[in-house]
């Protein structure tokens, strides 16, 4: 699963998409970010557009908005299977930009450990999302979205056996057009990102806190060992 991410220094997330409209105002930047919380996302509206969405899916036909704690992902593999997930992905696909990713490691005796994965670059990049509208009986809405897992890849496999899925930026423009798209020739843009562009840092495990939300928490732990991929 994807559970914790960043967004550091958000306007340089326009270099990612210079053809998309950024927010009036771009949040503080984000070292912590976690589910049900306002995450940006590029989504692809007629003038594609970056906002802030509630990350953790509210299906629009959903009787109550606690769902969206529950679907703050969703399975590449079984996208079209699911009610909650096919039609957005043939009309309501998101980019949601970010410098990095948390993800816990087991090891032997239960303890886990907290992983920082990047690009070995350090530049962002683009996570693949849904988003949807919910209308509340009392006439407001909420716009939020999920981010779409796929299997790991070789690096991702000594850490966790899922990873985000992450859309190459050739694909950017397919992904984010406005126009309805069959789920075959979306689906092919979610396979596992090459490992040898990315790479792991074992960090502190104060990022376990989501009061935790500050630059300590993707720097490298004192006792790490080295950097994998890297």
């Amino acid at each position: 699963m994807c559970g914790r991410m960043t967004q550091i220094n958000l306007a340089q997330f326009t270099d990612l998409f210079p053809w998309i409209i950024p927010p009036e105002k771009w949040h503080p930047s984000r070292y912590n970010l976690a589910p049900t919380q306002p995450v940006a996302a590029a989504v692809n509206h007629t003038v594609a557009k970056i906002e802030y969405l509630h990350w953790g899916l509210i299906p629009s036909w959903a009787d109550d908005p606690a769902i969206g704690s529950r679907m703050i992902n969703a399975r590449a593999e079984t996208l079209v299977q699911k009610r909650s997930f096919v039609r957005c992905l043939e009309r309501r696909r998101c980019l949601i930009p970010t410098s990095g990713f948390y993800e816990w490691r087991a090891n032997p005796g239960g303890r886990k450990t907290p992983m920082f994965i990047r690009m070995k670059d350090e530049k962002p990049f683009a996570l693949a999302g849904l988003w949807d509208v919910w209308h509340s009986p009392d006439g407001s809405q909420v716009i939020s979205c999920t981010i779409i897992t796929t299997a790991p890849n070789e690096l991702m496999k000594t850490i966790h056996d899922r990873m985000p899925a992450i859309v190459a930026p050739g694909d950017y423009r397919l992904w984010l057009t406005a126009e309805t798209q069959e789920p075959a020739g979306l689906l092919r843009l979610l396979a596992p990102y090459p490992a040898e562009n990315m790479q792991a840092n074992e960090v502190s495990p104060r990022v376990n806190s989501v009061r935790c939300d500050d630059p300590e928490c993707i720097e490298p732990a004192a006792n790490e060992q080295g950097t994998l991929f890297g």
